[in-house]
């Protein structure tokens, strides 16, 4: 049997291996969620949970509030837009700024998903990381703020030049 490399590289391919990692429970997330009769990719539950939660957003403040680019952010809303699952109106403080709201669809969407569904995964993820959830979100927290001080390529910095 081929030993996995991934992990077998250890620290030097922690993005690809947390990335497999997230690939595999986003598809999972998304095979109960399917199982519900929930249509919506579970990538783009974050952003209706931020609008939920704080109301009309800027695009520039949902991806903010989701950690992702600006560009991303749009592409998103975009979707979710099409989806009838958000709202993009002009600003009343700012012509140039859209405001993003949650449709009633939008609403019914998020809130079936938080009471019926989110409690199930929340339960199955708890489950694989029994005895270690906690500290494995302390954990991600400092991976994502050290990343955010001083990313990688300042960190691979010898004599003032990266290589």
């Amino acid at each position: 049997m081929t030993e996995d490399i991934v992990r077998d590289l250890g620290l030097l391919t922690l993005g690809s291996r947390l990335k497999r990692i997230g690939e595999n429970l986003q598809a999972d997330t998304q095979r109960i969620m399917q199982g519900h009769g929930v249509t919506v990719q579970v990538t783009q539950y974050p952003y209706l949970a931020a609008l939920h939660r704080d109301g009309a957003l800027t695009v520039g403040e949902i991806a903010e509030a989701v950690g992702i680019s600006q560009p991303g952010a749009t592409r998103a809303v975009g979707q979710l837009a099409d989806a009838g699952l958000v709202d993009i109106s002009v600003s009343d403080d700012d012509q140039r700024r859209r405001q993003i709201s949650l449709t009633d669809a939008g609403r019914d969407v998020i809130v079936f998903a938080k009471e019926t569904v989110w409690p199930d995964i929340e339960a199955a993820v708890t489950d694989l990381c029994d005895g270690f959830g906690a500290d494995l979100l302390l954990h991600l927290a400092a991976i994502e703020d050290g990343l955010a001080q001083r990313p990688l390529t300042q960190r691979t910095l010898k004599t003032g030049k990266s290589r």
